[in-house]
């Protein structure tokens, strides 16, 4: 069961689910195919090993950069519900962020170019006296931020 649905109280409902975007996995898979394309390069060009050992470790580190991506995706978890925001991050060591809808100033989003086109963003909950932290490369963020306006 996921934490958010854990900790939803009697009679409160979910307005809006998000999650990390997918753009995450763009650097791991971007060093992995370079890799790829290095050793497609060396296979024509004969052997250089101090070439062949760059070209494994950015094969390993493009690869250990796809699963730390999907771990991270994986153990998001971000909702809206009819009271409070609920943010959560991490496995094992958890770190959770809740806020109630009365307490909620403002929800900023910002987007890049590619983000703008992508849809996601970073978003951002102030709340009287204190806020969210940023909640980056977020899927939907204009609709979270609808989600959190909405009466």
């Amino acid at each position: 069961m996921s934490y958010v649905r854990h900790v939803l109280q009697p009679g409160e409902t979910i307005r809006h689910e998000s999650r990390v975007h997918w753009i995450v996995y763009l650097p791991g898979i971007a060093l992995s195919a370079a890799g790829l394309i290095g050793f497609g390069y060396l296979a024509q060009d004969g052997d250089s090993p101090a070439f062949r050992g760059l070209l494994i470790i950015a094969l390993v580190a493009g690869l250990l950069s796809i699963v730390s991506a999907w771990f991270r995706r994986w153990t998001t978890e971000i909702a809206v519900t009819d009271r409070r925001v609920i943010y959560k991050r991490g496995f094992i060591r958890r770190r959770t962020i809740e806020m109630n809808m009365d307490k909620v100033e403002s929800v900023d989003v910002n987007q890049s170019i590619p983000g703008r086109i992508l849809d996601y963003g970073t978003i951002i909950v102030r709340g009287t006296g204190a806020g969210i932290e940023p909640l980056t490369s977020i899927d939907s963020p204009i609709e979270f931020r609808n989600s959190v306006t909405a009466k």
